[in-house]
């Protein structure tokens, strides 16, 4: 039984990114939210695009200010009035100057703004009651950013952040990669949809839509295949089309040590190599991880208990698939917090427990989700955004003691 961490290693060095040449496509600027940058983007305008004013003020040559004080002041007539959006069409002269408002074009001849509250204005004449520095409150062209060169990298997820960036530097068409497609499908006799009658013995599937919006959250395209009946032909051929279909499959249940968990031998029959069957965590020991010679599809066979499912995507599942959609950023991500409730563990696994973390005067605090920790109790796991991780070894962290705790959300 391999470790949380070699597992980890195994399954990203089997990701193979998408490729930029065959797998990206422009997309407008209106659409990207959420996708890939596949190349890196350069804009065509300097940021600012001119100089222009930080403040509301007025635009002045510094030389004719710059020994003014509130015992000394210096006169100057405004000679036009400048908003966000005009151009300017005069050129300010020695003892002149111009009105001007946040964002506006600085006018030829100033080179430096003084703030309104540093003035008093009498009809066509301004007062300035206090030397600025010199070109304070200017912001000037490309002081941002530089035409030509790269304004966001390859690799970067786009967000509201991002879109702006875009939209400002008037990039409107934009390479990405396409959206992994994500099978999945759940294993086992019992299983029935939130649509059907529930019998006797039977439960109901949530994995099916539980992962699909997973997929979704992750940047990937979630392709539902339903519920498989544990019958070796008909899974063999479900799986098969799967592999086919998708970039990676993930499948729950049948793939522990039971009568009926056929999934690690029917992928061996097509083919598969099997590089992982089982890792020392809890919940969610049972995991298979394969792929094929003749297909770059990476396949998931993780455990059909709902939390021991999210458990493992969130864990082993995550980092491969955004690595797939070409995210620089995919590793997990930990933080450190004070635990409000005692932790405890068996000591033998890796254990994750689930709750919410709180960011409590600047410090992370951990609430472990009450009733029971069990992997078929997917009820308290609502509200989840964090994992508190017991190492292998220890069986007890005490309340108000520091813990590593993995972020979900």
């Amino acid at each position: 039984m391999l470790s949380v961490n070699e597992v980890e290693e195994i399954i990203l060095n089997l990701v193979e990114i998408l490729d930029v040449e065959k797998d990206s496509e422009i997309v407008s600027l209106e659409n990207i939210e959420g996708r890939v940058l596949a190349q890196a983007v350069k804009g065509k305008l300097d940021f600012p695009h001119w100089d222009n004013s930080a403040m509301d003020g007025y635009a002045v040559r510094y030389a004719d200010v710059k020994d003014c004080s509130g015992d000394n002041p210096t006169t100057l007539k405004v000679v036009t009035e400048i908003a966000a959006g005009d151009r300017p069409n005069v050129e300010i002269k020695s003892g002149q100057t111009a009105r001007i408002f946040t964002g506006a074009m600085l006018p030829v001849g100033t080179d430096t703004i003084v703030i309104q509250e540093n003035t008093t204005r009498k009809g066509d004449e301004v007062i300035i009651l206090s030397a600025p520095q010199e070109q304070e409150f200017v912001r000037h062209k490309g002081t941002f950013y530089q035409a030509g060169t790269p304004i966001l990298k390859a690799g970067i997820k786009i967000g509201a952040p991002e879109i702006a960036v875009l939209a400002t530097a008037q990039c409107t068409e934009l390479s990405v990669y396409r959206r992994p497609r994500v099978a999945i499908l759940s294993t086992g006799d019992e299983l029935v949809t939130p649509e059907q009658s529930l019998q006797p013995g039977q439960i109901v599937d949530s994995n099916q839509y539980a992962l699909a919006s997973f997929v979704a959250q992750n940047g990937a395209i979630p392709v539902k295949l339903g519920i498989v009946p544990d019958k070796p032909e008909e899974l063999k051929k479900a799986i098969a089309q799967a592999i086919d279909s998708a970039d990676i499959v993930l499948s729950t249940g049948g793939v522990s040590v039971g009568d009926y968990d056929y999934v690690d031998r029917i992928l061996a029959e097509l083919g598969g190599t099997l590089h992982i069957r089982s890792v020392a965590v809890k919940p969610g020991k049972p995991l298979t991880v394969a792929t094929f010679e003749n297909n770059n599809c990476l396949y998931f066979g993780i455990p059909g208990n709902p939390v021991s499912a999210l458990v493992s995507c969130w864990r082993f599942v995550q980092p491969p698939l955004i690595k797939l959609t070409g995210q620089n950023n995919y590793q997990p991500r930990f933080i450190t917090a004070t635990t409000r409730h005692d932790l405890k563990a068996g000591g033998r696994r890796e254990t994750y427990l689930w709750g919410q973390l709180h960011l409590v005067d600047g410090n992370y605090e951990f609430a472990l989700a009450g009733g029971s920790h069990s992997s078929g109790n997917l009820i308290n796991l609502a509200q989840t955004n964090g994992l508190a991780i017991v190492p292998v070894g220890e069986n007890f962290i005490a309340a108000d003691r520091e813990v590593v705790v993995m972020l979900v959300d």
